[in-house]
């Protein structure tokens, strides 16, 4: 009797090998598209110079905002700073339902100019952040709110 069928030695291997090559294969074809392109990376032919980068605009303020920085200036230029004696000084807007508290009020004459600096928090529908600020007064002894902004 003669046996005619292969072994599994010889089955097994070449299956193997078929198999590696497949796996070979699927992974580089992914990097064959970085390849296509050339190595052009050192000319600037292809470099679209139309298009630049530059700063984002800034938006206006809202009403709202200049609502609250209004209520803000108000109450740090009618608060009477010996009284409170470094205790914080609660505001509300009702036109936006923030609110907050001023937590510090340092009162400064710069070159003749009665300025306070402040810093505060304010509880919006946006959320609750901090800010400092600085006022100033001016002619006619009206007060100025030069700066208004976020803490970080």
């Amino acid at each position: 009797m003669e046996v005619i069928a292969k072994s599994n030695r010889h089955t097994k291997g070449l299956l193997c090998r078929c198999a590696t090559l497949f796996v070979i294969g699927a992974a580089m074809l992914p990097l064959s598209g970085c390849m296509t392109g050339g190595f052009d990376f050192l000319s600037d032919s292809k470099v679209d110079r139309s298009v630049a980068t530059g700063t984002v605009p800034q938006t206006p303020p809202s009403t709202d905002t200049l609502s609250d920085e209004m209520t803000v200036r108000n109450a740090v230029t009618s608060a009477d700073i010996q009284r409170m004696a470094g205790q914080p000084l609660p505001w509300a807007n009702s036109s936006t339902g923030s609110a907050g508290v001023i937590d510090t009020i340092v009162e400064n004459n710069d070159q003749g100019q009665v300025c306070r600096q402040f810093r505060t928090t304010r509880h919006s529908y946006a959320g609750i952040a901090k800010f400092y600020g600085k006022t100033c007064l001016v002619g006619g002894g009206n007060w100025q709110l030069l700066s208004f902004q976020p803490e970080g």
